[in-house]
């Protein structure tokens, strides 16, 4: 089965995006110039993404597509006709269960998924399908918006593999999920 793994930023009370979906937030923050956080190492041992369609909507507003590798966006809202032209080889649609895409991605020869999206990460996690993640805290408070954790059926044990400063202001945890 390929394993889920998260690489998310999230502010102080726990939200990854405003209600809307913008990170208007998360770009104010200064960047260290010479610490990604580890984005590259990370996006290095993935085989693709899996985000859902508000984390897709949100990157298309980026103007530039960020990614070399294939992504998967899990949507029932989203049509083949929403997906950019230029993108389709890129991109593609997936209406499965979390589980039975992450049956179909093994089947593809996927090992490691880089999950995005705060609703996704969520139903992942309820599936027990992440392995690992790395969250950056942004010391903002923002009150309101999606939240990285929701309602969850048991417990989640965690398991602390490091955590590290980027910067002068955030603090980055890297989880394992046991």
């Amino acid at each position: 089965m390929v394993t889920g793994h998260v690489f998310i930023a999230t502010s102080l009370d726990g939200f990854v995006a405003r209600d809307d979906h913008t990170l208007d937030w998360l770009m104010k923050q200064p960047q260290p110039a010479d610490d990604d956080g580890g984005y590259a190492a990370h996006m290095a041992e993935m085989d693709g993404l899996v985000m859902g369609a508000g984390s897709f909507r949100t990157v298309l507003g980026f103007g530039q597509w960020p990614y070399e590798k294939p992504v998967v966006v899990m949507s029932r809202s989203l049509a083949e006709a929403d997906i950019p032209e230029d993108l389709r080889d890129k991109v593609r649609l997936s209406r499965l269960s979390p589980r039975d895409l992450m049956q179909d991605l093994f089947a593809q020869g996927w090992k490691r998924a880089y999950v995005d999206g705060g609703q996704l990460v969520q139903s992942f996690l309820r599936d027990g399908l992440i392995a690992e993640m790395k969250i950056t805290l942004i010391p903002i408070l923002l009150g309101s918006g999606i939240r990285l954790f929701g309602p969850l059926e048991a417990d989640i044990d965690l398991e602390l593999i490091g955590s590290r400063p980027i910067g002068d202001a955030m603090q980055q945890m890297h989880y394992g999920v046991t």
